[in-house]
């Protein structure tokens, strides 16, 4: 089991910045991949961006490449997403998830059992 600690969302104005955070309670980089999923009002739960497990490759949604970026630092078991340029359209609960596989890319998409997840984040990105 991993638990996962997000924080970091809020309320910016469109072109503004955040830094989401996600606190793991052991380590899993270098055996899990790992990521960050959003889901909006009335949406499901979509993918934004994917950490390689060994943290060697990363992978985006189309809409946030060149916006998003994803990070880990090993030494404290957290994992970020840098989200630059907001748009009211990136506004939704954000949530970050540990691959349950060990040494598998991550699955992008929730099928209900192939990740752990964070409680989620709210960002609101005004217009």
């Amino acid at each position: 089991q991993v638990q996962l600690v997000e924080s970091g969302g809020g309320l910016v104005q469109a072109g503004g910045s955040l830094r989401l955070s996600c606190a793991a309670s052991r380590r899993t980089f270098g055996r899990n991949a790992m990521g960050w999923f959003r889901q909006a009002p009335g949406k499901e739960r979509d993918f934004v961006a994917a950490l390689s497990w060994g943290g060697g490759s990363t992978d985006y949604v189309d809409s946030v490449k060149g916006r998003f970026t994803i990070s880990v630092d090993n030494d404290k078991n957290t994992m970020y997403l840098q989200m630059n340029n907001l748009k009211p359209e990136d506004t939704a609960v954000y949530y970050c998830a540990v691959e349950k596989s060990t040494f598998v890319r991550l699955t992008r998409r929730d099928d209900g059992g192939s990740h752990y997840w964070g409680q989620g984040t709210q960002v609101t990105v005004s217009s």
